[in-house]
């Protein structure tokens, strides 16, 4: 097959060449980037683990109960220590974990997975969610990440996306990655308080509550105090899976998104360009 069709021939060829330079070059970083992540695991100040772990064999002894946790096992990535600290706060510490960033990762797009073991931030996470061999080892069912509903928090998601699948795709194929939903709003008078997540449901607590009611928007996570979050976090919490169609093709995928500025996505942005206008000072009005 391969004598009759040398373009396919060509291809493959390349392609094991590449696989091969990038083996080597891993070889050469991997055992150094493994010993500095086994140090900084032992004080690793970026994660907050909790108890039970996905990983885990499951004790005898109410053995249903402790494996319906490992399903709840959770990471929540966060960025700042203003949103870790409230969630580290009003977690569960048996099944939910916190990761937090420092500022922007690395727009990994186009890069070989080198970079997962020369970026410090990069490496300690691959190692929190225990992936560096496979899914077979991964430690939390649930990957949320959880920013700021801004501009920042939404690049940082990205970011964070475009690391997962260009490395660790099967965690997205595999429903692992999920999105936190936090309450954009909070409407309240002296006898109630309701948390909403949208605009139409800011005006329909404000129809509710009736007679100009007090209106806080929520700016970044750290604003909502740890007694409020965890409601966010706990059975009720609202989290949207980060998922793939079948005819997705990743490469393509991440390369119009994050790839060079080209007409084509700039067209996008403009086509589909939202503004946002602080509504609380608006119905406060």
């Amino acid at each position: 097959y391969l004598h009759k069709n040398s373009a396919v021939a060509d291809a493959l060829k390349k392609r094991i060449e590449q696989s091969e330079r990038e083996r080597k070059e891993l070889s050469g970083i991997r055992k150094l980037a493994n010993e500095r992540a086994k140090k900084a695991n032992l004080h690793n100040k970026k994660l907050r683990d909790c108890r039970i772990h996905m990983d885990e064999q499951p004790p005898n002894k109410a053995r249903e109960d402790y494996q319906q946790k490992q399903l709840e096992s959770t990471v929540f990535i966060t960025e700042g220590d203003s949103a870790s600290g409230s969630i580290t706060k009003s977690r569960s510490v048996e099944t939910q974990a916190v990761f937090s960033l420092r500022g922007k990762p690395l727009n990994c797009f186009g890069l070989t997975k080198k970079i997962v073991y020369e970026n410090e931030e990069f490496n300690l996470l691959q190692h929190a969610l225990n992936i560096e061999e496979g899914m077979e080892g991964l430690r939390y069912n649930n990957i949320i990440i959880a920013t700021d509903a801004d501009v920042d928090g939404m690049h940082i998601r990205l970011l964070l996306m475009t690391f997962f699948l260009q490395f660790f795709p099967d965690l997205v194929k595999q429903g692992h990655v999920y999105i936190l939903e936090t309450p954009l709003f909070r409407v309240r008078n002296k006898q109630k308080t309701i948390y909403c997540y949208n605009d139409e449901e800011r005006k329909a607590a404000i129809k509710e509550l009736g007679n100009k009611p007090e209106i806080t928007r929520f700016k970044g996570l750290g604003e909502i105090s740890p007694d409020e979050f965890g409601q966010f976090i706990g059975e009720g919490m609202r989290k949207e899976p980060v998922l793939l169609n079948q005819e997705a093709q990743i490469k393509e995928l991440l390369s119009y998104y994050m790839g060079k500025n080209t007409p084509e996505r700039q067209k996008n942005i403009i086509e589909n360009l939202r503004v946002e206008k602080d509504v609380s000072e608006e119905a406060a009005a």
